[in-house]
């Protein structure tokens, strides 16, 4: 009963969050993709000290949460709780002749993503690095040969060498993220060579598999 009880209450937490405009707006802008508050202030015109004010209501409601970036330390990036977004709400229509998924190495995240978004969609994908590798973490070569996905003649690839207008970028590295003057969208994915453990690599596998399935269906035609 109590554990029903905190559900409830978990429930009504998150209704209360989210009945102002404003805060609506932000899970919108978060669905496809992580914002820095510096990113969502320049989207939404606000002042900084409401837009804190905003997202410390949606990170008491578990709706948000915040990180801190793996490149740049004094920055952060805040993203949707998984299960947070709203299953009515489609507010980003995205238009792509090709993904292009890019991390600093091309050796682990970006590699898993492209792979992963040949199994779920017709979409051309290609994925590329700011400063490849010379070849592939054999933890992501493992990871996905563990859950179908061939990586074992995967090359990093520098991004300037592959990159078609019309692309959407998609970075999942905090540090390429920084480092690029414009991207379509940013996955704020922790990076598993530096933790150098099975575990780690199957949360990346994981977290880039939901991200993915999340990206879909705003996916205009």
């Amino acid at each position: 009963m109590n554990s029903e009880l905190t559900s409830v209450e978990r429930r009504a937490a998150r209704h209360a969050a989210l009945a102002d405009p404003v805060r609506l707006r932000i899970v919108d802008l978060l669905e496809t993709g992580d914002l820095s508050p510096q990113e969502l202030l320049a989207r939404l015109g606000l002042a900084s000290n409401l837009l804190s004010h905003h997202l410390k209501v949606l990170e008491r409601a578990d709706v948000v949460l915040r990180t801190r970036s793996e490149g740049d330390r004094r920055r952060t990036y805040v993203s949707l709780h998984p299960g947070s977004a709203d299953p009515e709400s489609r507010s980003t229509a995205l238009r792509a002749s090709r993904v292009v998924f890019v991390c600093t190495a091309n050796s682990a995240r970006s590699q898993l993503a492209e792979h992963l978004w040949r199994t779920r969609s017709d979409v051309p994908v290609a994925s590329a690095g700011t400063i490849p590798a010379p070849a592939v973490a054999p933890g992501a070569v493992a990871v996905g040969a563990h859950h179908g996905l061939d990586l074992t003649h995967a090359t990093p690839k520098l991004l300037t060498d592959i990159h078609h207008d019309g692309d959407v970028l998609i970075t999942v590295c905090d540090s390429a993220h920084e480092s690029l003057a414009r991207a379509d969208l940013h996955w704020s994915v922790p990076d598993p060579v530096a933790a150098s453990a099975p575990e780690a690599f199957e949360r990346t596998y994981a977290h880039l598999a939901r991200r993915i399935d999340g990206l879909l269906p705003h996916l205009a035609a």
